[in-house]
Parts: structure tokens; C-alpha cells; sequence
């Protein structure tokens, strides 16, 4: 096994997705076998609290702080039959130049059931879902062959290897839309209603879907809880070049030569990974500026290339790590049109709730058409400034859509102003004539 990159050890380009046989012969479940019954519920927490494990969905919270927010009563039996508490993965993949639990599901689909697994052990809970999008047919498959695989083997369902503990898991296809993906949404979806999102308080560790305790938590952050239980804090905080520990999956889209997503120490540089895995840029191209987690993350520049990729020094510079997913701007890729094409997705993919994010990104949208296509104005930057300040600030919005789409403009506009200046002043994109164009 290696124990270097171990969410990708049984990732192999050339070799059919890994079914239970290989799984089990490369060592899988033998973390569930030695911890399930055996270790307490209390003592897998603190390895989880003591490995400082950060969520891999984008905020990068402390996962066993997360998780010590559940209330630890029994869940359902005979005298409390709706006692139950829910363990839900986010499969829902869709932030924009992200495809990295795709390649976890699509290839190692048993690693994210142990995980979840040894997570419902943590929390006794007794319910499991994958929340999956829409999108992702052969992950879904393979994820359902799966469960029905660990189901027969003793490994999901009642008294699992004897243990006492039950859980029951199901695969649930999203009815898409981005706002899926935020925790409060995703729940209202689960529960067969209009994926908006919910206030918090309560949060879901307290009540959540259908009012009962519910941890949600992404994919790559639960296809590490197996690895942490059965090799131990220290081992993965050794792992991480920094004070974040673990491995990380990070992937670059764009103009670059190689274009992929690779397991790498956390904190590995991001010219490393451009230049090095990513293969450096395409010939005849130049980078002027990435985003460094996905679509809502914001620009950084070429003066950000010896950064280490972790949640505090990408936040200290003024973006986030978001998803480690890199999408890079060339030297011949209009920045307008680009972040545009952003915000037409985000505005798109509002739920409506709240009138900042309903009203004002097709706004934005519409006064950056204007300007990519000629029509701009002097005074559609002084607009897009007051969008900005207001759609981007945390607490003006029922939830962290609005802000996350402002990023990509509001960096786009501190770095590469000149390029919006040139597109009115001049009446038309100057990139138009441009090959790619």
C-alpha cells in the first residue's frame, strides 16, 4: 500500500475501476475490521480531532470539530423508532474547473464506503447517503455496485462483522442545480423539497435532515477517515508539507500541457503543480492569473507562484484553496469574457431565495455582456464596483453563493483592469481576433 498518496493507491490509468476483490487484497477494510467494534465511537473522534483533518469541500473546517458538534444519545430502536441520525456524503460536484471526486468515485468507489462507514461508526449514525450529481452516471453505477458488494459481504447493514452496529446506505442522484451543493440546500433536497437554503441555527449537526442530527461532509474528506483511523494522527499530519495535514487531490484546467488532478502533499507549491504534474503552459501561451479552488475562488497572479496550496496562506493572499482545483488564465483568453461566462453559471444556478443573488448576478451578467461585446460604459465599472461591495459581502445573502460568484469579477477587476478599460474605451473586445476567440 502506499502510504505516501493514499486516497489515489488504487487509482491506476491503465486498470479497470477497483471491484471488492482487489480492494480487500490491497488492504481495504481492514481499517473497518480492526476499528468497528473494538474502538469506541469516543476514541475514533479524537483520532479524527487529533489528525486535524480539514474539510476538503471548500472551507476547510476542522472535521472532528464538526463532527463533536453532534449530540452522542442512541439512535433508533424499538422505544425511539425515529431516533436516527444521518451521515450525508456531498457527491454533488458541480463548482465550475472541479473534477477531482469523480476520479475517488469513479475509480476506488469502496474506499468513500469505508470511510463512510467508519464515519457513521463515529457518530452512530445510522442512515447514510451519497448525494450524487446528476452528471455522474458511472460513478453512480459503480458506487451502487458497490454497496450491494459490502451489503453481501457483511460490511453494510444490520450487526456489521458482528459489532451491533447497523447502518443502512443509499445513493440519491441530485435533481441538480449548483445551490445543491451547499450543506442546508442539499438536506432540503434530500428531504423532497425546493433546494434552498436553510438559516442556522439550528445547524444540521443538531437538526437536520428531517430534523435529526446530520453530519454532511465531501467526498475526498471521507475517503481519508479510514486511512486516519487505522494509521494515526501523526502519520497523516506527516504527510502535509505545512501545518494542514494530509495529502491533497489538486487538479489544473486551462491552457496548460498536461492537464489532470494528482495527489500531492498539502502545501505543495502551486508552481509545482503547475509546472511540474500540469507540465507548464501550452506553447504560444503565457499565464496572467489562476483561480486557485474553482470558479468562486478569486484571481491570483504570476506573483503567486511560490505560495504553498493551503487553506491559510491562499486566504492570506487574498483568495481561498476552495477545492485545490486550479483554472488557469492565458495571455490570449479575454478576463471579461471569462469571469462573465462565471457569472452567467452562478446566476443560473441561484435557488432565487434572496434578491441579492436572484436579481443582482443577472445584472452583473447582463452589464459584463455589455461590456465584453462593445456597448460598455464609463460608469458600468462604478456598477460593478457597487455589485461587488454589496453582492459580495458575507451576511447580505441567505447563504455564500452571491459572495463566492463576486470573487472571480472582484479579482478580476483589481488585477486586470486595463482589460475592462480597454473594452469600452475601445468599443469592442480586443481579444476577438485573437485565435482562440
Amino acid at each position: 500500500m502506499n502510504l505516501d498518496r493514499p486516497l489515489t493507491r488504487n487509482v491506476h490509468p491503465d486498470r479497470s475501476p477497483t471491484d471488492l476483490h482487489s480492494y480487500e487484497s490491497n488492504g481495504g477494510y481492514q481499517s473497518l475490521r480492526g476499528a468497528i467494534g473494538k474502538s469506541s465511537p469516543t476514541d475514533c473522534l479524537q483520532i479524527i480531532k487529533d489528525s486535524n483533518l480539514r474539510g476538503r469541500g471548500g472551507a476547510g473546517f476542522p472535521t472532528g470539530m464538526k463532527w463533536s458538534f453532534v449530540p452522542m444519545e442512541n439512535v433508533s430502536n424499538a422505544s425511539n423508532p425515529d431516533g436516527h441520525k444521518y451521515l450525508i456524503c456531498n457527491a454533488d460536484e458541480m463548482e465550475p474547473g472541479t473534477f477531482k471526486d469523480r476520479l475517488l468515485m469513479e475509480c476506488d468507489p469502496h474506499q468513500l464506503i469505508e470511510g463512510m462507514i467508519l464515519a457513521a461508526y463515529t457518530l452512530q449514525a445510522d442512515v447514510a447517503y451519497i448525494f450524487i450529481r446528476a452528471e455522474y452516471h458511472k460513478a453512480t453505477q459503480r458506487l451502487r455496485e458497490a454497496i450491494e458488494d459490502s451489503k453481501r459481504k457483511g460490511y453494510l447493514g444490520q450487526n456489521i462483522l458482528g459489532s451491533g452496529f447497523d447502518l443502512t446506505m443509499h445513493v440519491h442522484v441530485s435533481a441538480g442545480r449548483y445551490i445543491c451543493g451547499e450543506e442546508t440546500a442539499l438536506i432540503s433536497a434530500l428531504e423532497g423539497k425546493r433546494a434552498n437554503p436553510r438559516a442556522k441555527p439550528p445547524f444540521p449537526q443538531v437538526s437536520g435532515l428531517w430534523g435529526r442530527p446530520t453530519i454532511v461532509n465531501n467526498v475526498e474528506t471521507l475517503c481519508n477517515v479510514h486511512h486516519i483511523i487505522e494509521h494515526g494522527a501523526d502519520w497523516f499530519q506527516s504527510l502535509g508539507k505545512t501545518k494542514d495535514s494530509g495529502t491533497k487531490l489538486y487538479g489544473v484546467s486551462g491552457r496548460v500541457k498536461n492537464p489532470g488532478c494528482w495527489e500531492l502533499p498539502m502545501g505543495t507549491t502551486v508552481r509545482e503543480i503547475l509546472e511540474e504534474y500540469a507540465g507548464g503552459m501550452e506553447d504560444g501561451y503565457q499565464l496572467r492569473g489562476f483561480l486557485p479552488g474553482g470558479g468562486s475562488t478569486d484571481f491570483l497572479t504570476t506573483e503567486h507562484l511560490d505560495l504553498a496550496m493551503d487553506y491559510d496562506t491562499i486566504g492570506k493572499a487574498g483568495s481561498r484553496m476552495g477545492t485545490g482545483t486550479m483554472i488557469i488564465l492565458d495571455d490570449k483568453t479575454c478576463p471579461v469574457g471569462f469571469v462573465k461566462n462565471l457569472i452567467e453559471f452562478f446566476a443560473r444556478e441561484s435557488c432565487g431565495f434572496c434578491t441579492p443573488c436572484r436579481d443582482g448576478l443577472p445584472w452583473s451578467a447582463q452589464v459584463l455582456g455589455d461590456i465584453e461585446s462593445g456597448r460598455g460604459k464609463a460608469e458600468d465599472m462604478d456598477t460593478l464596483a457597487r455589485q461587488v461591495q454589496f453582492i459580495g459581502a458575507i451576511g447580505n445573502t441567505h447563504c455564500a453563493l452571491a459572495p463566492g460568484a463576486m470573487e472571480p469579477l472582484q479579482s478580476a477587476m483589481k488585477y486586470f483592469p486595463d482589460d475592462f478599460t480597454r473594452h469600452i474605451d475601445g468599443g469592442v473586445c480586443p481579444y476577438c481576433d485573437r485565435e482562440n476567440r
